[in-house]
């Protein structure tokens, strides 16, 4: 890989970032009039139908013939509980909350590859993966005043990732990246179901709700695109510390459109989490 290829990638990641930060918006605004579960759906649908025409036109199956193998059923398992809880995160909880809570998500899955693949992550890792842990709890500051069991469902999301991302690593098979959008994109069908069948309430959106869920599939999988061309494009190491960019966008958003003002404990408590995966992402030791 070149210079070039990492400020490509570089690039790549940080659009995608933004894509998804702006895809969390629209989900929480859709949902403050739609249930959650039938945005859910609808953005399932649109994926499944883009990267299934995608992988068609590459003359591959939309659903291969693995896809009932027991790693992917693991993997979609975690997939389905990451996008039930996150997306319920979204909706019920400030969003600068929910994206800082998700930045532990690679950290979580240093300690699980050390854990149940036996790789070696050496003593600044795991120092960094309990700082970044200590973030998460700064961020919920549990049996103080502020506290918010809400803030759970992040948490939630965030292991349903982590083991998603495990699983990921776990499998077997070759899949391409039309295909894990296909897959990805059922699953986040599957949860929205599973939370509709719960909560109820769906009905025809108007205008205004039809163009928010619009808002939500186009930057959902633009994103979900360009963070898949990244990792193809350059180094892991130089890339995947610009996934951070993520709770950069979603802050502005949420201060200039939620009109959300996290305290000085939610951004200490994101700078610890960000700080500590940016260093387990980048030593090697």
């Amino acid at each position: 890989m070149t210079r070039a290829d990492n400020l490509r990638g570089a690039m790549l990641m940080t659009l995608s970032m933004a894509g998804f930060a702006v895809e969390d918006m629209f989900i929480k605004a859709a949902a403050h009039s739609l249930p959650v579960g039938q945005v859910m759906v609808v953005m399932g649908i649109a994926g499944i139908l883009t990267f299934g025409l995608m992988a068609r036109r590459m003359g591959e199956p939309a659903f291969p013939s693995g896809f009932l193998a027991p790693p992917l059923l693991i993997r979609s398992g975690f997939e389905i509980g990451g996008r039930l809880f996150y997306a319920l995160a979204i909706a019920l909880t400030p969003l600068s909350t929910t994206s800082a809570i998700l930045q532990a998500t690679p950290l979580v899955v240093i300690a699980g590859a050390a854990i149940l693949f036996n790789e070696r992550v050496g003593w600044l890792r795991w120092l960094a993966v309990l700082v970044g842990l200590i973030g998460v709890l700064v961020i919920l500051r549990p049996g103080v005043a502020g506290f918010s069991a809400l803030s759970l469902l992040a948490v939630a999301g965030m292991l349903g990732f982590a083991g998603r991302d495990l699983a990921t690593r776990a499998a077997p098979m070759r899949l391409s990246n039309r295909q894990l959008g296909v897959i990805g994109f059922a699953m986040l069908g599957i949860a929205g179901l599973v939370i509709l069948g719960w909560t109820g309430g769906a009905r025809l959106p108007d205008g205004r709700e039809a163009a928010l869920m619009l808002g939500a599939c186009t930057f959902g999988i633009v994103g979900y695109h360009a963070l898949t061309a990244a990792m193809r494009t350059g180094e892991v190491a130089a890339v995947t510390p610009f996934r951070y960019t993520r709770l950069v966008f979603a802050l502005i958003l949420a201060v200039l459109l939620f009109g959300e003002r996290p305290d000085a404990q939610t951004l200490i408590g994101a700078a610890l989490v960000v700080g500590a995966g940016l260093i387990g992402l980048t030593i090697r030791r």
